[in-house]
């Protein structure tokens, strides 16, 4: 017997005796988990919700909602199998909704530990943080939109691009938790007074995931700056004071698009305390200029005007930020980087020594191009 044949006969033989597909789930017998829901009820009594959606002739309702009480993610599968047509997998979860009420425990992040422990499952859901009860987001089922777990992954991944909100996957939210150079951020969602979901801006919490404050679109984009996350343009509408108003018309509103912003950050640590430079270079195009203004002759004023209210709204930010501890901004990696033997004496409570921090900001504004109009 040669030696082509013994390989042929050890190839047969290990393809016949090594199980392949030991764990084969045929896709008429699952039931696809597409978004995964967590709250509090009133009682404080942890609620799991499943999303899957249901494909059939005459089937009225084409999502399926599951909704159980558990202690665990684990054990809520469980008893959601006794009441789903198919075996539950996780393996497809394209969102997943973290209740408000769940943000306001420390620690709601160990809940999560499934999801990095059994292989099987994803690590790129979105996590978004629902103002409200995830209730009255599930059960939702607008028929001029698609199935909410693409309509939020679709929202979260555009306007995330955008800047106006943040894409916070699993994996990126497991880091945050554990690098003490940062404190987490997730997306924000909500329920207008239409009963349509609205993307609000971001949630910040603390390094034990706890809730802290929400930002609104433009403080998000305001984020995305400063901790170098906002990779394409962003639009921003600022108010010019000294401006004549018409009536109800807002005629002081200058919104300029801003591409290619730079930038800097100095790190020092003087007077018992760390100090923080940043330099902001911003080229922007004018898009919107409702007073009266001469930009070819006086151009120079107006990035002064803008620079000045731009300037503000960071202060702002920033202030809200070291009034509640926290730095989503990254701001303790630059600290460690720089000034590593005074960041290891704070590491553990570096919320704390960024409240007392000296956050300087520069603002340079650089007016590119202000349209056909003169």
């Amino acid at each position: 017997m040669n030696k082509r044949m013994l390989n042929v006969i050890f190839i047969f033989l290990l393809v016949s005796f090594v199980p392949g597909c030991r764990d084969r789930l045929d896709l008429e017998n699952a039931t696809n988990n597409l978004a995964l829901g967590v709250d509090l009820d009133n009682e404080d009594n942890l609620l799991f919700y499943l999303h899957n959606p249901v494909h059939g002739r005459g089937i009225k309702n084409e999502n399926l909602i599951v909704k159980v009480e558990s202690q665990t993610i684990r054990q809520a599968r469980g008893k959601q199998d006794e009441r789903a047509p198919g075996v539950i997998t996780g393996r497809k979860v394209q969102v997943m909704l973290i209740g408000k009420r769940i943000l306001e425990h420390e620690d709601w992040f160990q809940m999560l530990d499934v999801f990095f422990r059994d292989m099987k499952n994803p690590l790129t859901p979105r996590i978004i943080a629902v103002n409200g009860p995830i209730s009255d987001i599930m059960y939702l089922n607008p028929k001029d939109q698609p199935i909410l777990p693409l309509l939020l992954r679709g929202m979260i991944d555009t306007k995330s691009a955008r800047s106006e909100t943040v894409q916070t996957t699993l994996q990126n939210l497991h880091w945050q938790m554990f690098e003490k150079g940062v404190t987490p951020y997730i997306s924000e969602i909500q329920l207008d007074k239409a009963k349509r979901i609205m993307l609000t801006g971001a949630t910040l919490l603390d390094h034990k995931g706890k809730y802290k404050a929400s930002l609104d679109k433009e403080e998000t984009i305001l984020l995305q700056i400063l901790n170098k996350n906002a990779k394409k343009s962003v639009n921003l509408t600022l108010t010019i004071p000294g401006r004549e108003k018409s009536g109800p018309i807002q005629t002081d509103h200058v919104s300029i698009m801003v591409q290619s912003m730079k930038r800097k950050v100095k790190t020092s640590y003087q007077q018992n305390k760390f100090r923080f430079d940043i330099n902001i270079t911003m080229p922007v195009d004018l898009t919107e200029l409702l007073f009266p203004f001469d930009v070819r002759k006086n151009g120079k004023e107006l990035e002064g005007l803008i620079s000045e209210q731009v300037k503000k709204k960071f202060e702002n930010l920033i202030k809200k930020i070291q009034e509640q501890h926290i730095d989503p901004i990254g701001l303790g990696l630059n600290a460690r980087a720089h000034e590593y033997r005074k960041y290891k004496k704070v590491e553990e409570h570096w919320g704390e020594a960024l409240s007392k921090a000296d956050i300087h900001i520069s603002v340079k504004v650089n007016i590119r191009s202000m349209g056909p109009l003169k």
